[in-house]
């Protein structure tokens, strides 16, 4: 029986608003616009937020065989995002994300050009969760409209996401320079966890199919 679109799109809304988790990356944003204006953490938000919509529809439309092309799984995106995350929790860790020169225009330009494509847009918004989710979803959206609702569910959590890391610089003002830096380490700790997670959920159905193929 096929799904009704108000089930559908119940089902859209909640997994990319749990998978995507918008809360959980606030902090992670705030640590690491410390040293932006108001103005520039926004442009930051909505550029990260923009090319995370885009990666999504990307790989909703033709994902299945982007990773078929290259001879690569859902599993090895894990294990890189790991990295990305371990490397990135341990400059929090030291303190070192706001350590950025912001002397000249173009050197903040470069900066928040940066930090919104990695690792805010990929792979904290758009990770190996909501990436997958997207490809899914999209195989279960067997008419226009369900794929229309699934386009329009990825743009409504995008857009509250994008308010919630908006909405995070009147937390960062305050709780101060200080508040920020111990905020920024003990979210280095968790981020650093959550690296050490993803690595292994990615590495453990890789070694269980090597050791499958030996026997």
């Amino acid at each position: 029986m096929e799904v009704d679109l108000l089930t559908f799109g119940l089902m859209v809304l909640t997994s990319f608003f749990t998978l995507i988790n918008p809360l959980g990356t606030m902090p992670v944003f705030m640590t690491m616009t410390g040293g932006l204006s108001s103005n520039q953490r926004k442009i930051t938000a909505l550029k990260a937020v923009a090319v995370a919509f885009i990666t999504l529809i990307i790989f909703a439309l033709s994902g299945n065989m982007i990773f078929s092309f290259f001879g690569i799984s859902v599993n090895s995106l894990r294990m890189v995002g790991g990295f990305i995350f371990f490397a990135m929790g341990w400059d929090m860790l030291q303190a070192r994300l706001s350590r950025v020169k912001m002397d000249k225009k173009n050197e903040i330009h470069e900066y928040v050009d940066d930090i919104s494509v990695t690792p805010l847009a990929i792979p904290m918004i758009a990770g190996p969760g909501s990436i997958t989710n997207a490809i899914v979803l999209m195989g279960d959206a067997h008419t226009y409209s369900m794929k229309l609702v699934l386009v329009g569910g990825i743009g409504a959590i995008l857009t509250a996401t994008f308010l919630i890391l908006w909405s995070s610089s009147k937390i960062l003002n305050f709780i101060g320079e200080t508040g920020n830096k111990v905020m920024m380490r003990l979210m280095g700790l968790i981020v650093m966890v959550i690296a050490v997670e993803f690595f292994f959920s990615g590495l453990k159905p890789i070694l269980v199919d090597i050791i499958q193929a030996s026997h």
